[in-house]
C-alpha cells in the first residue's frame, strides 16, 4: 500500500459523486442519529480527519475508508470531501477497510466476524493468515467466525438485546436451535448477566439427555470442562481438611487450560500408614 502523492501529507479535494462505496465494507449498519449528529459537526468544522480513496479510473475512486464521514458529508451538503490517495490491491482495501473499522470499534460482533469470513473466501486465506494480518491471535479469529453459527434471526435478536460476545459464545454450546432460541428468550426476559447466562447453560447441558428410542435409559451429556475443574477443586479441598498439604494451580489461555495438583508424598504415606495402624 502507497502514497501515491508526491507529498504524503497533501490532501486531494475529491467531489463525492466521484467516490464509489468499497464493496468489501464490513459494517452494514449505519446509525441514523450518529450520522445526523457527524453530519452536523461536518457542516459547522469541516471533515478533520480525510478519507482514504484509491483511484479506479481518471474519474472514478474507491473508498477505502471512511464511509461513515462520506455519508455524513453527504448528508451536511458538501460537494467536494478532503482525501488521502493511495495505491493498493482489492486485498490490501478490504484489509485496510475491515482494520480501520475493528480499531475504531465500529463494528458489531457479527459485522466483525462476517467481515473476517470473507476475507477468507474471497481472498483464500487460512484463519493464521487472515489473524496475522488482521493483528489478532488465531484463536481469536476461529472464536469470531463461531459466531455465524448462530442464525440471522438469533444474531438480530442478540443484538436488539444489547447482549455481549460472551453470551453469544455461551448460545453456541447449544446445539439444537430451537433450544438454543428458548434460553435466549430467558436471557432476555430476565436480563441475565454474561456469568448468569454461563450458569444456565452449564445446567441445560447437564440435563441434556439422548435417546434412541422411548424405552432406552437416558444418558447424560456433560459438555462443560468446567464440571471436572470443580470436580478437582472439591478434591484438593478434601485433602486439605484431611490435613494433607495439596497445592492445585491452573494456568489457561486461548488453546488449553493446564490443571497441576501437587501432593506431599511424605504427608499422603504418613496418611496411609496412619489408618493401616489404627486397622491393626
Amino acid at each position: 500500500m502507497k502514497f501515491l502523492s508526491k507529498d504524503e501529507n497533501k490532501v486531494l479535494e475529491i467531489p463525492t459523486i466521484q467516490i464509489r462505496p468499497n464493496k468489501t465494507q464490513p459494517r452494514k449498519s449505519f446509525d441514523e442519529d450518529e450520522l445526523r449528529l457527524l453530519s452536523q459537526s461536518i457542516a459547522t468544522n469541516g471533515i478533520l480527519q480525510p478519507l482514504t480513496v484509491r483511484r479506479l479510473s481518471q474519474n472514478e475512486y474507491e473508498l477505502v475508508a471512511g464511509e461513515r464521514r462520506l455519508r455524513a458529508a453527504v448528508l451536511a451538503g458538501l460537494q467536494k470531501v478532503p482525501c488521502v490517495l493511495i495505491k493498493c490491491t482489492d486485498k490490501e482495501s478490504a484489509i485496510f477497510a475491515l482494520l480501520e473499522n475493528i480499531q475504531r470499534s465500529d463494528l458489531n460482533m457479527f459485522e466483525e466476524a462476517r467481515g473476517i469470513s470473507r476475507l477468507i473466501r474471497k481472498f483464500g486465506l487460512t484463519q493464521e493468515e487472515a489473524a496475522a494480518r488482521l493483528g489478532k491471535k488465531q484463536s481469536t479469529v476461529a472464536n469470531k467466525l463461531r459466531l455465524l453459527k448462530l442464525s440471522m434471526e438469533e444474531q438480530d435478536w442478540v443484538l436488539q438485546s444489547g447482549l455481549s460476545e460472551r453470551h453469544a459464545r455461551s448460545l453456541l454450546r447449544i446445539d439444537d436451535e430451537e433450544i438454543r432460541k428458548e434460553i435466549l428468550s430467558k436471557i432476555v426476559a430476565e436480563n441475565l448477566s454474561a456469568k448468569e447466562t454461563e450458569d444456565l447453560v452449564l445446567r441445560m447441558l447437564c440435563r441434556a439427555t439422548v435417546t434412541d428410542s422411548p424405552h432406552q435409559d437416558k444418558k447424560f451429556i456433560v459438555r462443560d470442562v468446567r464440571i471436572f475443574v470443580n470436580t478437582i477443586t472439591k478434591a484438593v479441598d478434601t485433602m486439605r481438611l484431611s490435613g494433607i498439604n495439596a497445592v492445585a494451580k491452573k494456568q489457561e489461555n486461548d488453546e488449553y487450560i493446564e490443571y497441576t495438583v501437587k501432593i506431599p508424598k511424605a504427608e499422603a504415606t504418613r496418611e496411609k500408614s496412619a489408618k493401616k495402624n489404627k486397622t491393626a
